[in-house]
C-alpha cells in the first residue's frame, strides 16, 4: 500500500469492546474555577519589546526555507 492509501478491509478486521468501561476518561473529573497569576519584574516594554523579537526571528525562519 502506498502512503495515504485506505483499505476499508483493514478497518473491518478491527475489534471493539465497547462494554468495557473500565478504561474511560471522564474529562470533567478535574474541572476548576479559579484564576491564575503571576508577577514579573519585567516592564510592559521590555516584554512587548522581547515579543517583537520573537516574532522578527519567527519571520526570519519562515523567510530561510
Amino acid at each position: 500500500m502506498g502512503f495515504g492509501s485506505y483499505d476499508e478491509s483493514e478497518q473491518e478486521t478491527q475489534n471493539q469492546n465497547d462494554d468495557d468501561d473500565s478504561e474511560a476518561v471522564n474529562v470533567h473529573q478535574n474541572e476548576h474555577d479559579g484564576s491564575v497569576s503571576f508577577e514579573s519584574e519585567a516592564s510592559t516594554d521590555d516584554l512587548v519589546g522581547r515579543l517583537s523579537e520573537m516574532k522578527d526571528d519567527d519571520s526570519d525562519d519562515d523567510d530561510s526555507s
